[in-house]
């Protein structure tokens, strides 16, 4: 008998607090392979520990440790000659040059959400978002990510990769047939547009948001063939008048603002549309009690950090829309990254 075989179990109850303590651990190492293009690199073909580290100018038993990491969650592939290759997880989500990549959202979550979660007990104590604690400035987000073209590219390619994650179950969520014209407000590149679109084939799009993303989202409509059905529009949804449409969305913009600017836009968004049209509202929902579901309560802590909204319960969207003038209004969880409701004016 070895010494491990007379070792009582470990205490389960001490596992969910292990798994928390090395969650930030976990993340960074994320984020340092995909800094460093492992990835990209690795999908050229497999490679040695000794011809990375040269290739990258890291040492060679740091990245080992690196390296077996991402091994052990089903990242990477070791094989018997001593070659790391890529899983599929890997190639798909992790390269930044994937269709369906999150490589441009890891890297914002490194270069930015890292450090501001540095400051959440500020954040609870003061109740107000971190930017002007960590980066110097009072602008928001958007101001800070479309600086420049680079921050700009980084930003949107994290949420475009978002967006190919839950596009298509949001489009399949409710029947759309009924509607012939869809306005995706704050619609970034287009994702939700293009695929509504792929799934009704009588239903045109408009992408609208401000002027700096437009053409981001026209490139990525031309490369999925619908420049003639998906077209894009600029401006700021709450100063300037939305495209008329029949059914409006809003994907990840209610969780960023508080209840007056939501009301406001709710608002807008009923006043536009004629009688029958609906609205489509992608975000996280947090259960009624507002203790699960864990993604949701992160993403809302998420937005304490970085602006001025939150993750809110069903009933509270509820009460929002139909306060704005909708009758009808119905939620569906397909989350994670976020959940669907339809509320019909």
């Amino acid at each position: 008998m070895s010494i491990a075989d007379s070792l009582p179990p470990a205490d389960p109850s001490a596992r969910p607090v292990l798994e928390l303590l090395d969650g930030f651990r976990a993340s960074k190492a994320l984020f340092v392979a995909v800094s460093f293009g492992l990835f990209d690199r690795l999908h050229q073909g497999a490679a040695g520990l000794d011809e990375l580290a040269s290739e990258r100018g890291l040492a060679s038993h740091a990245l080992e440790r690196l390296l077996g990491f991402l091994v052990s969650r089903g990242l990477l592939v070791l094989n018997e000659a001593g070659e790391y290759s890529n899983t599929e997880s890997a190639d798909r989500f992790l390269r930044t040059d994937s269709t369906e990549t999150l490589a441009g959202y890891i890297l914002y979550s490194e270069r930015v959400l890292y450090r501001m979660w540095g400051r959440l007990d500020d954040a609870i104590r003061e109740g107000t978002n971190r930017w002007e604690q960590e980066f110097g400035a009072k602008d928001g987000i958007f101001d800070h990510f479309f600086s420049t073209n680079e921050d700009k590219e980084t930003f949107l390619r994290g949420m475009h990769g978002l967006g190919m994650l839950s596009s298509p179950r949001v489009a399949a969520s409710f029947d759309l047939k009924p509607y012939r014209r869809l306005v995706d407000v704050g619609g970034a590149t287009g994702h939700l547009a293009i695929e509504a679109c792929r799934q009704y084939p009588e239903l045109d799009a408009v992408v609208f948001d401000l002027p700096s993303v437009v053409p981001v989202a026209a490139r990525q409509v031309a490369e999925a063939g619908l420049s003639e059905r998906v077209g894009t529009a600029s401006g700021d949804f709450f100063s300037d008048p939305l495209p008329p449409a029949d059914l409006y969305a809003l994907g990840r913009i209610l969780h960023d603002w508080g209840d007056e600017k939501v009301r406001l836009l709710l608002a807008k968004i009923a006043a536009a549309l004629p009688a029958g049209g609906g609205l489509l509202i992608c975000e996280q929902i947090v259960n009624e009690r507002k203790d699960g579901p864990p993604t949701a309560l992160l993403q809302s802590l998420n937005m304490l950090i970085v602006c001025e909204g939150r993750e809110r319960t069903s009933a509270e969207y509820e009460a929002l829309v139909r306060e704005a003038g909708f009758s009808s209004f119905e939620a569906r969880r397909i989350g994670p990254p976020v959940d669907v409701i339809l509320a019909r004016k």
